[in-house]
């Protein structure tokens, strides 16, 4: 008995010489995941906040080049070839670091990304991307270092930052366009469900594309469902109609789109399709 009380008081000394107090991290870490277009991309950085302190021009001073943020460098990952400031970046992860400035910032897309902090030695070979971008005054406070992703099309989108009173953005593209045109020309030259036929002609509708064959896509999707047609598919329809010139077909689809979404109790696709049929004149 007294070998195993003697066993317990030393395991239990061990724990307790290795127990460690849990604090929160003074700038905890953030990971923002979005997709754009085809696109996965991954911000992974520490948040800071300002806490009563003076950033851009005293902690964060102008002129040099900074982390991003806190702790590790700020890591961003595109599934994809991404461009930024006019250079491709290939799929992968590269270390965001930037250089604040009162009007302007640098901003550097850095191969390495196992550097805590800002590189011991700055290797301008491994700088994949670089450009400017123009401060933006905020008229209020931001208090946590914010990164995200904002301003999604299918095509592009905004690295934005912002903390304290400024904002930057950082545009970037990515190449949905050809991944989306070779998918619609290897699904459609098979055997094409009304669903490829409907997702194409929203496509070709979104970017512009030829509205004569988004015309005749989104058609032949509505008639291979003609016995349980969809309302949302029907919306479009319309939209694509209209966009062709085709006001007759585009009020006789939206007003089958209005008597499904009402069957369905969808109120926003009863408002938009009133609110077409108004503006041409059905209503």
């Amino acid at each position: 008995m007294k070998k195993l009380l003697l066993l317990f008081m030393i395991c239990a000394s061990v724990y307790t010489l290795n127990a460690q107090v849990n604090t929160p991290q003074p700038s905890p870490f953030s990971k923002v995941e979005q997709k754009v277009g085809l696109t996965d991309i991954t911000l992974a950085y520490s948040r800071p906040g300002v806490k009563d302190r003076e950033v851009f021009g005293n902690l964060v001073p102008y002129g040099k080049v900074w982390r991003t943020g806190a702790n590790k460098n700020t890591i961003i990952t595109f599934s994809t070839d991404a461009s930024v400031f006019g250079s491709t970046l290939k799929a992968g992860s590269y270390a965001i670091f930037t250089k604040p400035g009162k009007d302007m910032w640098e901003v550097y897309f850095y191969a390495d990304t196992e550097n805590w902090g800002t590189p011991k030695e700055w290797d301008a070979s491994k700088v994949m991307a670089m450009g400017e971008v123009p401060v933006h005054p905020v008229p209020f406070n931001v208090e946590t270092f914010t990164i995200d992703i904002n301003s999604i099309k299918n095509s592009s989108a905004i690295i934005e930052i912002i903390w304290e009173k400024t904002y930057v953005g950082i545009p970037f593209t990515v190449p949905t366009d050809d991944a989306v045109l070779a998918s619609i020309n290897d699904v459609l030259g098979g055997e094409p469900k009304a669903n490829d036929y409907f997702s194409s002609a929203v496509y070709y509708l979104q970017e512009g594309k030829d509205i004569k064959q988004a015309q005749e896509w989104i058609d032949k999707a509505v008639d291979m469902d003609k016995d349980a047609p969809k309302f949302w598919v029907l919306r479009q329809q319309s939209l694509i109609h209209a966009k062709a010139g085709d006001k007759v077909g585009a009020i006789a689809a939206a007003k089958k789109s209005l008597e499904g979404a009402k069957k369905a109790g969808n109120a926003d696709y009863v408002k938009m399709n009133e609110d077409s049929l108004k503006e041409w004149g059905a209503m």
